[in-house]
């Protein structure tokens, strides 16, 4: 078994000599196992080795159990522990999510810190019969490609050394090598998807079929290479239908709609926007006829004027006025302007006059602020006069963002408007006759 498990590590490139090494460990047959190979193979690879435990506060007597026998563990093979607990059932109930998907979540938590801070990789004992779970489990939610692709051998610092073993391997070499572990009685409890999966269905499915576990996995290679191909594609396609502010709905249907899935849980995941496999099929629908998808956590999915954006629901922001010019700090965003600045003999850059406004047009009256009702706006380019509400319809910039953005103003006549659009027909500086002029720079 060792020799299958040095094999694995060098096919998928998981460790190098002299690499710092966290065996997530249970106390079960699994991590137990797990440790005890890398102990093997420490010297042969220069091994900085430790183990991470952590208890949920979920089984009571029997949790302190595990934490006092991989305590003995570690201290009898001389493997540095690292603990921590945290009552998951109350942080469940206070974030209203389920025990189950809490536990991993500050599990993983824990582990991602323990990477930072020791620049080590996280080896946890997820094995094949474990894969063949989290395929089954994901084909019954209904999960699409990326749900059958199966466990990854690894993510990020995360290695996943047992991915080759079956759990009667696992068995099998803890009884021949003497090993101790501990069981969760929880495993046995089927109220939990997983279990019912392990205890009920996969006993069944392996009458019909004694190689289930390398049967799913060949299915989640096969799917795991789907899933590459298709979210390259997507990526590739993505930047065809960037926009200014989002993304194009109508070069969005137009994607082939397996791409189209793989473009949208992109822009989800760019975005760092919370959603679920139904999201992406809500959102499928509002690209066709409009509307928003709520995405949870006070994030949005909106597809209005032909562009799709994810927002977040913030409170609009205080009305801003302050004269100008002057020097300012403003959340989330910086408006400097400066001292008149003199420009020599008409040497000044085009693109330059795009964030400078005429000295001679300032009043006592102009100030910095966001807009308000009746503001219009002169077009630079083609003389005309709209209101600033038009302008924005115009430019499709999405309503959400319309009442924080900064703009020069005198009185109701607009004289300079943030996000890249510049200074007004009057504000405009010429090269070939100001000398003097107001930078405005980053709104």
């Amino acid at each position: 078994m060792r020799d299958k498990f040095l094999g694995f590590i060098a096919e998928h490139q998981l460790i190098e000599k002299g690499d710092s090494v966290i065996v997530a460990l249970s106390g079960g047959a699994d991590s137990v196992t797990l440790l005890h190979l890398f102990i093997s193979i420490k010297e042969l690879y220069d091994l900085k080795l430790y183990a991470a435990h952590i208890n949920h506060q979920i089984r009571g007597e029997e949790a302190q159990r595990d934490v006092d026998f991989v305590r003995e563990l570690c201290k009898e093979w001389d493997v540095p522990l690292f603990y921590e607990q945290a009552n998951v059932p109350e942080i469940a109930k206070l974030y209203g999510e389920s025990v189950e998907l809490c536990g991993r979540r500050l599990r993983y938590a824990f582990f991602d810190r323990l990477c930072n801070d020791h620049g080590a990789k996280v080896a946890t004992a997820h094995t094949l019969s474990d894969n063949t779970e989290t395929v089954l489990m994901n084909l019954v939610r209904g999960a699409g490609v990326a749900g059958l692709k199966g466990i990854p051998v690894r993510r990020g610092s995360f290695i996943r050394p047992l991915l080759c073993f079956e759990r009667a391997e696992i068995e099998r070499y803890c009884e021949e090598n003497g090993l101790r572990y501990v069981t969760d009685s929880t495993n046995l409890e089927t109220v939990y998807t997983r279990n019912k999966i392990r205890l009920e269905a996969l006993p069944a499915l392996r009458e019909l079929n004694p190689s289930l576990d390398a049967s799913v996995e060949r299915t989640a290679r096969l799917m795991r290479d789907v899933d590459e191909y298709l979210n390259k594609i997507s990526l590739k396609e993505l930047k065809n239908c960037k926009t200014t502010y989002g993304y194009s709905c109508e070069k969005l249907l137009a994607l082939d709609k397996a791409v189209l899935s793989y473009a949208l849980k992109n822009i989800l995941e760019e975005e760092d926007a919370p959603y679920e496999f139904r999201h992406i099929e809500l959102l499928t629908e509002a690209l066709q006829s409009g509307g928003s998808v709520d995405l949870g956590r006070g994030c949005r999915a909106v597809c209005a004027q032909g562009i799709l954006r994810i927002v977040e629901d913030d409170p609009q922001p205080d009305d801003f006025c302050v004269p100008f010019p002057g020097e300012y700090a403003i959340p989330e965003d910086t408006a400097v302007v400066t001292e008149p600045l003199k420009t020599a003999n008409g040497n000044l850059y085009k693109k330059f006059t795009q964030r400078a406004i005429r000295c001679d047009i300032i009043t006592e009256n102009t100030v910095i602020r966001h807009r308000r009702a009746g503001d219009t706006f002169t077009d630079p380019r083609r003389g005309v006069t709209k209101t600033v509400k038009k302008l924005f319809n115009e430019l499709k910039i999405p309503r959400e963002r319309r009442d924080s953005i900064l703009l020069v103003a005198d009185g109701s006549r607009v004289l300079y408007i943030g996000e890249g659009i510049g200074p007004s027909k009057e504000a405009l500086v010429d090269p070939e006759r100001d000398r003097k002029i107001y930078t405005v720079y980053r709104f």
